[in-house]
């Protein structure tokens, strides 16, 4: 029995969590995989019913399950509240609790969508990135920090980039495992040129490389210079390794490249519990109108297959269904274009769900 806490979150994360579970209960029925489901608030819905984004006791359901399916958090509703309560410090803490400590963004261009990006069709042809962010360490999380005003009457703010040796070692094994089941190439992201920090980052990454995975291919790239290659050259690129903050900004970068945050799963690893979920935000202006788009949502349960329980051909059934329903010319609103059939979400989910019976 796979013990999966669902935490659907805020505004359309609980639509697409919805569709994602009918997929992998259907899934589980094809396939004879046992699921034991439990749901929880998490986020702004947790705010608004215990006062804090996270409790003690989700937080211990969570240790307790095998893996998390998690929606999206957040909205201009709890914008104003103090940083420590604010919804997105709920998905810190998680994420710090489960010692998720290396997330994996996929970018893919399905072929159907290429015409999505906003970058020529030529650029984008056969894109298939993954991003690897260290999560739980850098400057998100380094002390000290804060705000402090000082005698002339001026406030300072204060962050603090630090990571250790072994930080870094862990989510570059992670990098590097990856890429040996891929193409065999890993670009490390970092600034070694000015920061001593990302100095320790390359030094690290090139040990780690050279004696534990010599058969992969490392490429060290300034993040400026990153930035402009992934639009200059995207299909050069097999598993992009960074740290916290640069692989938050490059992980979007590389989702532009699709055309929609909308399909863009994510997985967040550790040395025990997993937490799946779409890259994309909680979108209240769209919520409970039925036109979010759930394939994030679904492709992270497929990551949560694979990486969580090794069930590979499971995973494959919901990309094949997925890649299938496009080909077909189904889209919701955000990857809509000229001569493609317009669903909502609930009819995506159901389309995607029916290629998985036939398959």
């Amino acid at each position: 029995m796979l013990k999966i806490l669902i935490l659907p979150g805020d505004g359309i994360g609980v639509e697409v969590t919805n569709v994602s579970l009918y997929v992998l209960k259907a899934l589980g029925e094809k396939l004879n995989i046992k699921f034991e489901f439990e749901s929880a608030l998490f986020g702004g819905s947790s705010i608004d019913a215990y006062g804090v984004p996270v409790t003690v006791e989700v937080l211990k359901k969570a240790k307790s399950s095998d893996a998390v399916l998690l929606g999206a958090v957040g909205g201009p509703k709890w914008d104003n509240l103090d940083y420590e309560i604010r919804p997105e410090k709920g998905l810190l803490t998680l994420r710090k609790e489960l010692e998720a400590f290396a997330n994996l963004r996929p970018a893919v261009v399905y072929p159907s969508l290429q015409s999505a990006s906003t970058l020529k069709s030529e650029i984008v042809e056969g894109v298939d990135i993954m991003v690897v962010r260290e999560l739980t360490g850098g400057i998100y999380f380094g002390t000290p920090r804060g705000i402090t005003k000082l005698s002339n009457g001026e406030e300072r703010g204060v962050n603090t980039l630090s990571y250790t040796t072994t930080e870094i070692e862990r989510v570059s094994r992670v990098a590097f495992q990856i890429a040996r089941k891929r193409r065999k190439k890993v670009t490390s992201v970092d600034k070694a040129n000015v920061l001593e920090v990302m100095e320790l980052w390359r030094r690290t990454v090139t040990r780690i490389g050279k004696e534990e995975f010599p058969d992969v291919e490392l490429e060290h790239l300034y993040v400026d210079n990153a930035a402009m290659q992934l639009i200059r050259r995207p299909r050069s690129f097999d598993v992009i390794l960074a740290d916290n903050m640069f692989g938050d900004i490059l992980s979007d970068e590389a989702a532009q490249l699709t055309g929609s945050l909308g399909m863009l799963p994510s997985a967040s690893l550790g040395n025990g519990r997993a937490i799946y979920e779409p890259i994309h935000g909680s979108a209240p202006d769209i919520a409970g109108q039925d036109i979010a788009n759930p394939i994030a949502s679904i492709l992270s349960s497929a990551m949560m297959l694979k990486y969580s329980f090794n069930m590979d051909n499971a995973a494959d059934e919901i990309d094949k269904a997925v890649r299938k329903v496009l080909e077909k010319g189904y889209r919701t609103g955000d990857i809509y274009e000229k001569g493609t059939t317009k669903v909502g979400c609930q009819e995506m989910g159901r389309l995607i769900l029916e290629e998985i019976r036939k398959q």
